[in-house]
C-alpha cells in the first residue's frame, strides 16, 4: 500500500516527462486519447472519473489511484459517491472469480470430469 499518493504521482509525473521528451508521438497520442475519453458527453466528467477510479482499483494501479483520486476531489465527488463506487469494486473483485469458478466447473464436467451427485 502506498503511504503518500502526492509524492507518488509527483514521481510518476517526473518520469512521464522523460517519456514525453523521448517518445513524443506516443505520449501525444496517449494524451489525445485521454482527453477524448474524458470529455463530457452522455456521461459527465465526474462519472467518467468514478469509472476510471474503479478500473484503477481493479487493475491495482497505485499511480492511477492517485491521479483519479485527485481528479475526483477537483470534480467535487462526495465521499458517499466514492464509497459506493468502491463498494462496487469490492463486489466485482469477488464476483468475476465466482463466475469464472462456475464456468471452470462446467468446463471440467463438459470434458468428462466427475459430475456432482444429485
Amino acid at each position: 500500500m502506498v503511504e503518500n499518493y502526492t509524492n507518488l504521482i509527483a514521481a510518476v509525473s517526473a518520469n512521464s516527462a522523460k517519456l514525453r521528451k523521448d517518445i513524443p508521438e506516443v505520449m501525444q497520442g496517449f494524451n489525445a486519447m485521454a482527453q477524448a475519453a474524458s470529455k463530457a458527453g452522455a456521461l459527465d466528467a465526474k462519472t467518467k472519473e468514478l469509472i476510471a477510479m474503479a478500473l484503477s482499483v481493479g487493475a491495482r494501479c497505485d499511480p492511477c489511484v492517485g491521479y483519479h483520486a485527485k481528479a475526483l476531489v477537483k470534480l467535487g465527488a462526495t465521499r458517499a459517491e466514492v464509497e459506493e463506487m468502491l463498494g462496487m469494486c469490492v463486489y466485482m473483485g469477488g464476483g468475476p472469480g465466482l463466475m469464472y469458478a462456475a464456468s471452470a466447473l462446467a468446463a471440467y464436467e463438459e470434458f468428462g470430469g466427475e459430475k456432482a451427485s444429485a
